[in-house]
């Protein structure tokens, strides 16, 4: 186990870094059910107040391209403040926006400065613990990825009659500051010795070594087609829970809130296998079987139960995947830890982007379904395609 810093104790190094992944799911997903209400207030459309999701999701992926390999030459901490006074910023120019084009455009700024805490966050796990240790910090990381997604717009539908969308923002506003504080009291986690030693430009090179380690390619795809389960969910729910099955939205906030437990449990869970491996294949094994019985039970046109329970599974096999995968993706790339973490990041929320559209067309049901079940045959395929390449590389170092 590598040794924590003195001056930055177990638990504070946990709260930060599980603040800080969470950080990005709150700037895009907090402010959602205030959406018709910033349409009347901007005087726009509601495509086009939506665009500021879709600036900040794109933000996000950007972002973490950006910070991940500059905080491999130049240190976590001085990128993470960076991040913070940008966010802190952004923040408060989007609570007095004139337009709606000037705060979708501040949205794009925002994400990208909320891509920072996560893609470092990954990073400073990597650089401070190995083996178990990683493997236990980042079943930590990865339930608040996996719950964020789902419990901000239940947080914030829960806020917005009483606060509005300013206030929201300003909540925002409030966990940026609080963040930014303890981004000055961390201490710096990658020694100058470490650090990458090119230029800036050639900093960004090592997403072309990095692309090139197959195991990590493998875990990262693995993961973010895992992460296309979880977005197809969050984009189809609203409407079967709501629109087909009748339910009001706060009912279906309890819904959501219910599945984000299973999620976050399942990430926990996941440290106590004695192989990671074995995590990931057991929850990708899971996720095609549950998927499948999903789709099977859409299609026949199951009642609401049938539904939330094999939700409930299906959610709960994935949330296994995400603290494995991820301790595998980043045990891979040690050198290059923050381009790597961003990698993960960006290609996760790419998968998101493509997939949320997918349960769109036609009929939700049997879109969903499917969406659901190509994910999971994707994502298995990749872990297994992943797993024996491990155990090649054990083979070959034995002999």
């Amino acid at each position: 186990m590598t040794a924590i810093n003195k001056e930055n104790s177990k638990v504070f190094l946990l709260t930060l870094l599980g603040m800080l992944s969470a950080f990005g799911p709150f700037v895009t997903d907090m402010y959602l059910p205030s959406l018709p209400a910033m349409a009347d207030y901007f005087s726009a459309s509601l495509p086009m107040v939506q665009m500021g999701l879709t600036t900040s999701m794109i933000g996000l992926a950007l972002g973490q391209i950006f910070f991940g390999p500059l905080s491999d030459k130049y240190g976590r901490r001085p990128l993470l403040l960076v991040s913070m006074v940008l966010f802190i910023v952004s923040t408060l120019l989007c609570l007095f926006a004139p337009d709606i084009y000037s705060f979708v455009t501040l949205r794009l700024i925002q994400g990208v400065a909320g891509a920072g805490g996560i893609v470092i966050s990954r990073s400073v796990a990597t650089d401070k613990f190995s083996g178990k240790e990683l493997a236990k910090m980042l079943a930590v990381i990865g339930a608040i990825n996996g719950v964020a997604p789902v419990a901000a717009p239940v947080i914030g539908g829960l806020l917005t009659g009483s606060v509005g969308w300013q206030g929201i923002f300003m909540i925002l506003l409030f966990i940026g500051i609080l963040l930014g504080i303890g981004c000055i009291r961390f201490k710096e986690s990658l020694p100058t010795e470490k650090r990458s030693k090119t230029g800036v430009f050639a900093t960004f090179r090592s997403f072309g070594i990095i692309v090139h380690n197959r195991r990590y390619m493998l875990y990262v795809l693995q993961l973010a087609f895992a992460q296309g389960i979880l977005f197809a969910y969050i984009a189809s729910s609203p409407f079967i829970i709501q629109q087909h099955y009748g339910f009001s939205p706060f009912a279906f906030s309890i819904c959501f809130a219910v599945n984000a437990v299973a999620i976050g449990v399942a990430a926990a869970i996941s440290v106590k296998f004695r192989r990671t491996e074995n995590g990931t294949l057991t929850g990708c094994i899971g996720m095609l079987v549950f998927a499948i019985l999903q789709m099977a039970a859409l299609y026949s046109g199951c009642g609401f139960w049938t539904y939330e329970l094999l939700m409930f599974a299906l959610l709960f096999m994935m949330g296994l995947t995400f603290t494995a995968s991820t301790t595998l993706a980043m045990d891979c790339e040690r050198r290059y830890a923050g381009a790597a973490s961003a990698l993960l990041g960006a290609l996760c929320f790419a998968s998101g982007g493509i997939v949320s559209p997918l349960v769109g067309l036609g009929d939700i049901l049997l879109s969903t379904g499917v969406t659901f079940v190509v994910c999971a045959v994707c994502s298995l395929l990749c872990a297994l395609w992943a797993v024996k390449r491990t155990a090649l590389k054990v083979a070959v170092c034995r002999t």
